[in-house]
């Protein structure tokens, strides 16, 4: 990058500046402050360091920007907007309205350029720590086409939330060099000053996570360059420069306050500004045409960066041999046509819970799939989820496949986000279902970002036994149901588990979450001329009744042998039941209406059995229906004692069933 002039400069931030202003202004909501206060420090990350190219933003190796403090989404679109991405001024003047490309906060994949959705703060860092992690990883296979960095600003309210705490713990152990982040040590909240509720050394807790940290003005330009090398330079740890800001720098009346923070300056502040700042007061949305020119003579030089790594892969392309063939297995194919067919033959056939089915047909989706990453809040024993034959990764080697998280259920579910959205990898994360709670903010960024991740959920219910009610889910399956784009599947043996695995790879615009056993289940039994294709349907006809059924039983999971169970004792009358195995409700609900009332036939009375709360299947059931479930919380005993005391046994249950029908 040559030298630019001062002058040139500070109109560039200033252009930055008022672009978020006036856009805030128009729209009547929004943060002008951090945009202003960052507006110098995001430039010089934009045009001294960071590898793009306007014309391909899904460039492999282009360096990612991450603004965690989503809030100041209008610095993240005008530089978008004046690098060259396909982000026209009209869009910035529709700033937070209906149907535009410039939400209020960023969303990967509605705007081109931004990398992954940001405004839950702590996520956007915790993202990048995935992203660098997984850059890592594909450096170490493609040592000669990867060369990307991830550069990023943080608030203090990131530096705040518990995932940033076990995310960048992580991310320090792991010596991710190729992260570089700046804080915006602004100091102000929406509540006032930081000191209200923040007085940690941030700095000093980096560095004890092992951290490179500086400390800067971060409106002194040749200090945030001098900080910039040297972060860049560092060999062995990610950075973190402390940057003390103001917020709504140059306004004159709202610099440093709160009220900056979240509302527009208001029609005489901004003149007041402007006038302060040298900047005309009209027209609004103003970008001078030597600025326009400086950020297309950067993008230019990205695009050159991109041709010189293009000539890189073509030589690949053209020698061909393994390198080629696993490039193109992780970007291109990573899936298998006929991934359910190879994941039905490893199935095992001796009973097993389902944790250790699903860690079974796990080894031969790894096997098949080379982009199949991922790992355990520390519980891989328990989860069954390590692949067997790999590493972990470290911060001496990255060519591993398994991820040790540690006890950091949010910081995993975040991490696995950012894997996903670096391309090339399919991320899982595992821990017991109880506390997919702790992931829930990440498991619903994922949905909302149509990302490809997998959660292993295991010990799925009140019979994961001694733990207690601490640790054993009850309303936690509809929790997850009610995640929009997030499919939740329950596999009731080894077949069901190979099916669940089959629909969590062919999802690549959403995640799924699985809901294994602890407990043994037995191998359900099924017609020798049975199609293995409608386990894929989400819902099926496990066992029909003799003719048109009387009654429907839908059970999920360790509960569809039960059912099964069930309907035996209850003699001849349990010949007009029919059972249907539900592993993945939202699935059979995307279905066509004719397989729907095929399975559910309209007007047939219908009854639900799973180990969790009733509520919400009573609108599948309707008033006459019977759920069978647990709304209460468990106890600390062995399995099969809780199963009677809750009556929950099949004699119990066939008890139940007997009563409804004779109703």
């Amino acid at each position: 990058m040559r030298e630019l002039d001062d002058k040139l400069v500070d109109k560039a931030i200033k252009t930055i500046q008022m672009l978020a202003v006036d856009a805030v202004e128009k729209a009547k909501a929004g943060h002008p402050g951090a945009p202003m206060g960052l507006a110098q420090i995001a430039f010089e990350i934009w045009m001294s360091e960071l590898r793009f190219d306007p014309k391909d933003p899904a460039w492999p190796d282009r360096d990612r920007f991450v603004l965690s403090c989503g809030h100041a989404s209008m610095l993240l679109y005008a530089l978008l907007h004046l690098s060259g991405y396909d982000l026209p001024m009209a869009e910035l003047e529709r700033f937070r309205q209906w149907g535009s490309k410039t939400p209020g906060h960023p969303e990967v994949h509605l705007t081109p350029g931004v990398e992954t959705t940001t405004g839950p703060l702590g996520q956007g860092i915790a993202n990048a720590i995935g992203m660098a992690a997984a850059l890592k990883m594909r450096a170490a296979r493609f040592p000669d086409l990867v060369s990307a960095r991830v550069f990023g600003l943080a608030s203090d309210g990131d530096m705040m939330e518990g995932v940033s705490h076990e995310a960048c713990s992580l991310a320090g152990h792991l010596g991710l060099e190729n992260l570089v982040f700046f804080y915006d040590d602004n100091r102000i909240t929406i509540d006032g000053p930081t000191s209200l509720a923040f007085s940690e050394d941030v700095g000093a807790r980096f560095e004890a996570y092992g951290w490179y940290v500086q400390r800067i003005d971060g409106h002194d330009r040749g200090q945030i360059q001098a900080a910039l090398k040297k972060a860049v330079a560092e060999p062995k740890r990610p950075s973190l420069i402390v940057a003390r800001t103001h917020i709504a720098h140059g306004a004159p009346n709202k610099q440093d306050s709160a009220s900056a923070h979240g509302e527009p300056l208001g029609e005489k502040e901004v003149a007041l500004t402007k006038k302060n700042i040298g900047w005309p007061l009209e027209p609004t949305f103003i970008v001078p045409d030597e600025v326009r020119a400086l950020f297309a003579a950067r993008a230019e030089e990205g695009a050159k960066l991109r041709g010189q790594w293009l000539d890189k892969w073509k030589a690949m392309k053209a020698s061909g041999g393994e390198v080629l063939a696993l490039w193109e297995r992780l970007f291109d194919k990573p899936v298998p046509e006929n991934i359910f067919a190879e994941l039905c033959a490893a199935v095992p056939t001796k009973d097993d819970a389902t944790r250790g089915l699903s860690g079974t047909v796990q080894q031969r989706v790894a096997e098949l799939v080379p982009g199949l990453v991922g790992g355990s809040a520390d519980l891989t024993p328990s989860n069954k989820s390590n692949i067997k034959g790999s590493p972990a990764i470290s911060r001496e080697s990255f060519e591993g496949r398994n991820f040790h998280f540690g006890v950091r259920e949010h910081g995993m579910g975040s991490i696995c986000n950012g894997v996903a959205l670096t391309g090339g990898f399919i991320p899982y994360g595992a821990t017991f279902l109880v506390f997919s709670d702790y992931m829930r903010p990440a498991i619903r960024l994922a949905a909302l970002s149509e990302l490809q991740v997998i959660y292993i959920f295991t010990h799925d219910s009140v019979y994961l036994g001694e733990d207690g009610p601490t640790h054993q889910p009850v309303e936690h399956l509809w929790a997850l149901r009610a995640i929009m784009n997030l499919d939740v599947v329950r596999p009731a043996d080894g077949l069901e588990c190979a099916a669940a695995w089959a629909h969590a790879l062919s999802r690549k615009h959403g995640p799924t979450a699985f809901a294994l056993t602890r407990q043994t289940v037995p191998a359900l039994p099924r017609a020798e001329d049975f199609d293995r294709e409608v386990m894929l349907r989400g819902a099926y006809v496990l066992d029909d009744a003799r003719g048109m059924p009387d009654a429907v039983v839908i059970a999920s999971g360790s509960e569809v042998h039960v059912a099964l169970d069930a309907k035996h004792k209850l003699g001849p009358a349990g010949q007009g039941v029919r059972i249907v195995s539900a592993p993945c409700w939202q699935e059979f609900e995307r279905q066509d209406e004719a397989y729907r009332n095929s399975v559910l036939p309209r007007g047939t009375p219908r009854a639900v059995i799973e180990l969790g709360i009733t509520q919400p299947w009573r609108g599948v059931v309707g008033d006459d229906g019977l759920v069978i479930g647990i709304d209460r919380f468990g106890a600390s005993a062995p399995w099969q004692a809780i199963q009677k005391e809750l009556h929950l046994t099949p004699e119990a249950i066939a008890e139940k069933l007997d009563d409804w029908l004779r109703a």
